[in-house]
């Protein structure tokens, strides 16, 4: 296992940086050009000695990932604690780190590194990166540096970083990512040369990873090149935001009756399509694309409280970036936002997919559903006259489009 051969190296890489030896976990030409350690800092002003000597980061994740005051912070992975105190420094008094190891011994190092530095609003937790001890919803940024690509979990991972963080708190994250055509051998041992044991992840292997777990704006930019398509680069994205209590996801497997009611509660309105019945999940299934679907949670009950898919317009490659919507919130619970946060999301979303075009058709009638759209950047192309007889009227429907600002352009 991948997690058992780290937490196996790193108490004599702690008990090293203790006795005041410097820190490698990879192949020392990788530090000497300046590829890890301290490198990749800035200002490391008040950090204590022992604490640089013992970094094996491939970055500064804290300075770029735009730290307020009083904002609650976890590094996965928080080694002799360089990060966690970076961040410490940039949260203040009324913000608080916590650094999670699996490792007792960089640990101890760690709080003895916070002590000397009289760091007073750091925790460090003992556990693994793929099952973090502390609550969901409970921290407003996700830091690392240099960890996740040691995971034999990586799904897990990210995952675990969804599920800790507030709505519309931040991931950023140095890692080390693949790209190329280099063959598998020579990958190997260059990831085995910067220390990644557990392999790494390509860039859009790790896109769709924060997909599938609901990250969206995910950005990934190379820094060092370290030979062989193995680069550390920067890791942004970001969980939905939503009011209180609530939170965007993926649909899940267990979400469909509860989908397929709010659907059917919509259509009973009059207001929201010609459809009178909503499908089978076998139907809503069949005519939705597999990405591109979210729901509204509480997040005590986990209930759906509004959802929005995608469908596909045309199957030629050439609207392979053009996609229909359908979003729909709870009759219960509208007024409170749920429509606009999860429209939101949608958008940033099919960005991230490359999508330059959403569109959707409006009954004239459906004001609530009108000015949302207008005031998330969709425009009105023109009105489809009489296109269809409902509850024995015929209607009109307004034909509207959003075109992106920054894929097609």
């Amino acid at each position: 296992m991948a997690h058992d051969e780290v937490v196996e190296r790193h108490p004599g890489l702690a008990r090293a940086a203790l006795t005041g030896e410097a820190v490698v976990d990879c192949d020392t030409e990788e530090f000497d050009q300046g590829c890890f350690g301290t490198a990749g800092y800035d200002d490391t002003t008040g950090v204590p000695e022992g604490a640089l000597r013992a970094s094996m980061g491939c970055g500064d994740p804290v300075a770029l990932a735009g730290l307020r005051a009083g904002e609650t912070v976890l590094d996965l992975g928080s080694g002799g604690g360089i990060d966690v105190l970076m961040a410490a420094r940039r949260v203040g008094p009324y913000g608080r780190v916590y650094g999670l190891d699996a490792s007792p011994d960089m640990q101890e190092l760690a709080r003895d590194n916070a002590a000397q530095a009289g760091a007073t609003n750091v925790e460090f937790l003992h556990g693994r990166i793929e099952a973090v001890p502390l609550p969901g919803h409970s921290v407003d940024v996700v830091v690392s540096n240099c960890v996740i690509n040691l995971s034999g979990d990586k799904p897990a991972v990210l995952a675990e970083a969804f599920r800790v963080l507030r709505p519309g708190g931040r991931f950023g994250v140095s890692d080390v990512v693949t790209e190329g055509p280099a063959g598998p051998v020579r990958r190997a041992a260059a990831e085995q040369r910067v220390g990644c044991v557990a392999g790494s992840l390509t860039i859009e292997e790790y896109r769709d990873l924060l997909r599938a777990v609901g990250f969206v704006s995910i950005s990934i930019r190379r820094t060092a090149d370290h030979g062989d398509g193995v680069h550390s680069a920067i890791v942004h994205a970001r969980k939905p935001s939503i009011g209180p209590g609530l939170e965007i996801r993926p649909m899940r497997e267990a979400d469909p009756a509860q989908v397929l009611a709010i659907y059917q509660a919509g259509l009973d309105t009059g207001q929201a399509s010609f459809e009178t019945v909503a499908p089978s999940w076998e139907g809503f299934t069949a005519s939705r694309l597999p990405h591109l679907r979210y729901v509204a949670v509480d997040t005590e009950t986990d209930e759906v409280v509004g959802w929005v898919a995608a469908s596909q317009v045309s199957t030629r490659p050439v609207y392979a970036g053009v996609i229909e919507h359908s979003v729909y919130v709870h009759p219960g619970c509208q007024a409170h936002g749920i429509g606009r946060a999860l429209l939101t999301a949608f958008i940033t979303a099919s960005e991230d997919a490359g999508i330059w075009t959403i569109q959707t058709g409006v009954f004239p009638e459906n004001t609530a559903s009108l000015t949302l759209h207008q005031a998330l950047g969709f425009r009105v192309l023109g009105t489809r006259e009489r296109v269809g007889c409902h509850h024995g009227v015929w209607r009109d429907v307004l034909l509207m489009e959003r075109r992106s600002t920054v894929v097609g352009t």
